[in-house]
């Protein structure tokens, strides 16, 4: 009997650590692994263009070989940057090219590198004037070492700007054709909440967090529509710039959301009001998708497209981790009951609706990795 024990223990253990793979993923523990170049370009007169081409200082790093950016405050070095200009403005050259339909690249002159907080802006310019036909911007800045990334590029000024997204599947975009069509926009901005969330571990973590208790789909809905609810109010003022809250703030709140509902699920079993507090945590981070959105850049002629639609994104990348999740845990636990006392009957709660029991084991194991996720977050996010 202590045998038989001693081995559900350890199978219990092991669905713990299975269901965190899960949580976790495997990639490395980042809350925002953006991996994003921003590229604004400026047409002028007789085929001259110009861009601005912003990306974060480690990034930077990682494509040239520099070291501009200072792990201990993530920021960009201004020093550094101008020792290394050389290096960075030889990557751009062969990795950033302007070309005519024949593959004749323009000329490329590198103005201005500026070191701002995290990020370096690179301003650059092109001489066209030589090359005649459609030109093409060909840019494979960071998905040349990283596939996932993406390159935001904005074309025209700020009345007429049009917005498409290179990827390492897709990597021109022509910079004389008419501007992209609505569905572009639609579907770009559609794919990148969705790709955010899956990326987000942190939201990821809270939300799974504030749902481990439920045994009934109702608590579920509740639980999701307000946290929707929540987030997407607070985006939208902030991509507006109606409120405007530093990341230094949003971040850690975000990391302490995910300690507390970790902690409360030592606490409280009860779903029926997890709805209401969850509000309040959703209206945080909803600022911290802002944040992301912000570093994508809004097409001023679809903004409203832009900002519902990464929205929706959002929605179905959160849909869909709860519909993977929820019943991976479920399915876990209907094994471990079967293993030890055979199968449970359903309890009926108070409102008549059938709820399973649930391991409380397993559920503690989670909300303990949960927790200390949200630690190390909120350590790495105030103190390192």
């Amino acid at each position: 009997m202590v045998l038989r024990k001693s081995w559900l223990t350890m199978r219990g253990l092991g669905a713990i650590g299975l269901l965190a793979v899960l949580l976790i993923g495997p990639t490395p523990v980042q809350a925002h692994e953006v991996n994003l170049v921003s590229t604004l370009f400026s047409i002028g007169e007789d085929r001259q263009f110009s861009a601005e081409i912003r990306l974060k200082g480690s990034d930077v790093d990682r494509v040239a070989g520099t070291a501009i950016h200072d792990k201990a405050s993530d920021l960009a070095k201004s020093d550094a940057l101008a020792a290394s200009e050389a290096t960075i403005r030889a990557y751009f050259k062969e990795h950033a090219l302007l070309l005519g339909v024949d593959g004749q690249a323009c000329p490329m002159t590198v103005d201005r590198m500026i070191a701002e907080a995290d990020h370096v802006t690179t301003l650059v310019s092109w001489d066209c004037s030589a090359i005649p036909g459609e030109i093409v911007y060909r840019s494979d800045i960071l998905t040349a070492i990283e596939p996932t990334a993406r390159q935001i590029v904005v074309l025209g000024d700020d009345v007429d700007a049009g917005q498409v997204q290179l990827t390492a599947d897709k990597t021109e975009v022509s910079v004389t054709g008419p501007p992209p069509r609505l569905f572009d926009v639609v579907m770009q901005y559609t794919y990148s909440g969705i790709m955010h969330i899956f990326i987000g571990y942190d939201h990821i973590a809270f939300i799974i967090g504030v749902l481990l208790w439920a045994s009934r789909v109702w608590p579920v809905i509740k639980v999701a529509t307000s946290f929707t609810i929540a987030h997407s109010i607070t985006l939208s003022l902030a991509v507006l710039d109606v409120v405007d809250i530093p990341g230094e703030i949003i971040e850690p709140l975000i990391a302490a959301s995910i300690v507390f509902v970790a902690v409360e699920n030592f606490f409280s079993r009860n779903m029926e009001r997890r709805w209401k507090y969850t509000f309040f945590i959703g209206l945080i981070h909803g600022f911290g998708f802002a944040g992301v959105l912000k570093e994508f850049g809004l097409p001023s002629d679809a903004l409203a497209t832009a900002l519902v639609t990464f929205n929706v994104g959002v929605e179905i990348g959160q849909v869909a981790i709860i519909a993977i999740f929820l019943p991976a845990l479920l399915l876990v636990e209907r094994g471990l009951r079967s293993m030890s006392a055979g199968p449970a009957e359903p309890q009926i709660a108070a409102d008549g609706t059938a709820a399973m029991p649930r391991n409380a084991i397993l559920i503690y194991g989670l909300s303990g990795i949960i927790g200390l996720l949200g630690v190390y977050w909120l350590v790495e996010r105030t103190l390192l």
